[in-house]
Formats: C-alpha cells, structure tokens, sequence
C-alpha cells in the first residue's frame, strides 16, 4: 500500500498472515469441534474466527490516525467479550442435554492449533511494535496457546476418566481467558486515548 512507511508495511505483512493463520484454525477446530462433540474445541474455533476478524481490522487499522485504532482495538475487546457469552452458553446448554467429546482428537487438533498459535505469538513479538492494535493480535495468540494447552489437558482426562465434564471445563476456562482478554484491550484502548494528544 503506497504511502506506508517500512514499519506499517511490515505490520501489515505480519497480521496478514496470522489472519490467514487463525482462519484456517477457525474451519479446522471448528470441523473438529463438531465431529468430536467438544465444547472446548468448539470454543477454540470461535475464538479463532473472532481473532481473524479482529486481524482483519488490525490490518486495515494500519497507518490510519490514533483514533481510528483505538476504535478497531474497542471493537476486538467487544468481540472477545461477545464471544465468551456465546460459548458460556454452549457449555451451560451441552452440561444440560449432555455431550460425549472424544478425547484423542482433542489432543490432536490442540497440539496442532498451539504449533500454529505459538508461531503467531512469535512473529508479532518479532515486530516490537508498541500499537495497540499490535497489542490486543498478541494478547490474542497468548490466550489461544493457553488455550490449547488446556484443551490438551482436557482430552486427555476424557480418554482417562471416560467423562464430558473435562471438556465443559476447558470450554468455560477458554470463555473466562477471552473475557480477561476483552477487559485489557479495552482497558489498553482507552489508557491510549489518555495518552493521546
């Protein structure tokens, strides 16, 4: 895009690919989540839409004025908030009528998604860009690698204890992360806003 400077152009490079990288997580965790009957991959998968949304915005975020971040930063807070409501229901509605979550694709689809979370983790932190939009992509990739750890965790107690409840509870802990998540990009957008001239 003419009229970026290198940095922008190198931010942009960069939320362009963990956009293209968080949506193919989103349809494979999210196949997986329906066929294995997992809230929490479900969840995952969820959260991983709403960050390649939020990717998006980010992206077009770049070298636009302060104010236009702050709003792109507000409107992923608000997704990710959003989102935890959508899936603390899901795990109410599947502890009611009942789920039977198959725990070795759990695990499997967990080791792939933390691979491509921790690579996505490590490509914005190689950006040391101080914007908040560059802020909220790597509160995002940590909370989903948290995420799949806890998800891999919770596949393995299903396979051991032949029981749903380790999945409902992963699903909600993934729900309770993005709600921290939310809070501190919206926290972040408006301390920037403080800090503007």
């Amino acid at each position: 895009m003419s009229g970026l400077g290198e940095a922008d152009q190198r931010q942009r490079r960069i939320l362009l690919v963990v956009l293209v990288l968080n949506a193919g997580l989103f349809l494979g965790l999210g196949a997986a989540g329906v066929a294995a009957d997992s809230s929490a991959l479900i969840a995952n998968a969820l959260d991983n839409g709403s960050d390649a949304i939020v990717y998006l915005l980010s992206f077009l975020a770049v070298g636009r004025a302060l104010a236009w971040k702050r709003r792109a930063a507000r409107v992923s807070g608000v997704m990710l908030l959003v989102f935890a409501a959508g899936v603390l229901a899901d795990v109410v509605r599947r502890g009611l009528v009942g789920a039977e979550p198959v725990g070795v694709t759990m695990m499997a689809m967990a080791a792939v998604a933390a691979v491509v979370n921790l690579a996505c983790l490590d490509l914005i932190r190689r950006s040391r860009s101080d914007d908040v939009n560059m802020r909220a992509a790597e509160t995002f990739s940590f909370n989903d690698f948290a995420s799949n750890g806890g998800i891999l965790v919770a596949g393995g107690l299903v396979l051991w204890l032949k029981q749903p409840w380790p999945d409902l509870v992963v699903g909600a802990l993934v729900a309770l992360i993005a709600v921290k998540g939310g809070v501190d990009i919206l926290k972040d957008a408006n301390n920037q806003k403080d800090s503007a001239p």
